[in-house]
């Protein structure tokens, strides 16, 4: 990584280090306010069952992970901030949770059978989005899927506050055309992309976007 990616990485595992147990206590139950994500994610689970490790990638507290592991996924999460894996293997302690970035994944190629990227793409540059994409297919199984989940938009949100806490966050916006060029530029097939509202009085107000995409089977 040159100076700019290190500090933007920095900047990332000491933000969500620090608001990692306000995080926890917020976000660890959302699915349960959000249908529209569970039918995904109950899809997603039945067709990676006994096909191998599955990833929660920027999993956060955990929660991802632990709803695809309850659907006989062999679900796993990776996050960033130790913290925040110290959060969900408290919360979550029959899933494995790990520490890690999706910049460089400490896996072989052909490792796994899925990803599933809730809203941690949303923290890449615009101008990186397709090397992280390209190295998630890595280490995806041949016919392996990701399924990834972002907002909807072209803004950069920074912030420097989050819930009274002193952070450095970038968050980038993707348009739905915009995102699934860069999943086809990694060679990606898109199975599936949809989109949705947000859901009031739980999340920020802002339209999310979830792309199914496969690598295929044979190089393209």
């Amino acid at each position: 990584m040159d100076d700019d990616q290190t500090r933007h990485q920095q900047d990332l595992q000491d933000g969500y280090d620090t608001v990692a147990s306000e995080y926890a206590q917020r976000i660890a139950d959302e699915l349960d306010y959000k249908p529209f994500d569970r039918e995904l994610l109950d899809r997603f689970a039945a067709r990676l069952r006994d096909r191998g490790p599955v990833c929660d990638l920027g999993c956060g507290p955990g929660h991802v992970a632990h709803y695809l592991h309850q659907r006989g996924a062999q679900a796993f999460g990776l996050d960033l901030s130790p913290e925040m894996v110290a959060q969900a293997r408290a919360l979550f302690p029959q899933v494995e949770y790990r520490t890690g970035t999706m910049r460089a994944l400490d896996a072989p190629d052909n490792a796994w059978a899925g990803i599933a990227a809730f809203y941690s793409i949303i923290h890449i540059p615009h101008a990186e989005v397709t090397g992280v994409l390209r190295e998630l297919r890595r280490v995806l199984q041949p016919d392996g899927l990701l399924l990834v989940a972002f907002h909807i938009g072209n803004e950069t949100v920074h912030i420097d506050e989050w819930w009274g806490y002193d952070v450095s966050l970038d968050f980038f916006f993707f348009e739905r055309a915009e995102m699934e060029g860069y999943l086809r530029e990694a060679g990606f097939v898109i199975e599936q992309s949809q989109e949705r509202p947000p859901y009031e009085d739980v999340e920020h107000p802002s339209r999310r976007a979830y792309i199914l995409a496969r690598k295929p089977a044979q190089p393209g």
